[in-house]
């Protein structure tokens, strides 16, 4: 298996974010799961691969030129794949994963969740997609997306497609039970 994380390039203002990126890549390499990540060595993501590298796993990074330019590479992955773009980058990542998991982060973060959670909802690809919820990070977003299943855009089978633990043992196990659901993007009047 091989889960693609994303996660901030930068490590925030609480230390549970990064020991939440350090368990996560513990677990992952414990566990034989390959990581697919952005590349960089900064922040979170490059707590999450030297974590999986330092168990003996397979970590691959996958960053656009412009970003190794301006030195933010690491340099001890197991594959370092350069592309041309962000477009490039998040196609490729994937492309390479069987199930995404996002820790705390940015905007950049938040973008590459939607975006395969969303292709997951129009049935573009049948894999997990998932949140670590490091210290209550996300209970603000879940609570929002809550909110947007009762004001009907979103349908409540495709808010229960993002799997959501704070532990990353129980993650792990949640991604592996994962079945996607087969259900009609459009809410018609009066559904839930």
């Amino acid at each position: 298996m091989r889960l693609c994380v994303f996660c901030g390039s930068n490590p925030g203002h609480d230390s549970s974010y990064l020991e939440a990126a350090r368990a996560l890549g513990e677990t992952l390499a414990r566990e034989k799961i390959e990581l697919v990540y952005g590349g960089a060595s900064v922040g979170l993501m490059g707590a999450v691969a030297d974590a999986v590298s330092a168990g003996g796993g397979t970590v691959i990074g996958v960053m656009p030129q412009a970003l190794v330019d301006k030195e933010i590479a690491h340099k001890g992955l197991s594959d370092l794949r350069i592309v041309g773009s962000m477009h490039e980058r998040k196609a490729l990542m994937a492309e390479l994963a069987d199930g995404f998991v996002a820790l705390p982060g940015g905007l950049g973060t938040f973008e590459e969740l939607f975006e395969v959670w969303t292709w997951a909802q129009l049935g573009y690809h049948r894999k997990p997609c998932s949140l670590l919820n490091a210290s209550g990070f996300y209970d603000k977003l879940t609570d929002f997306l809550d909110d947007v299943v009762e004001r009907g855009f979103v349908k409540s089978i495709h808010r229960s497609m993002l799997i959501v633990e704070q532990d990353p043992t129980a993650l792990i196990a949640a991604i592996r039970a994962y079945e996607p659901p087969v259900v009609d993007k459009w809410i018609k009047a009066g559904e839930r």
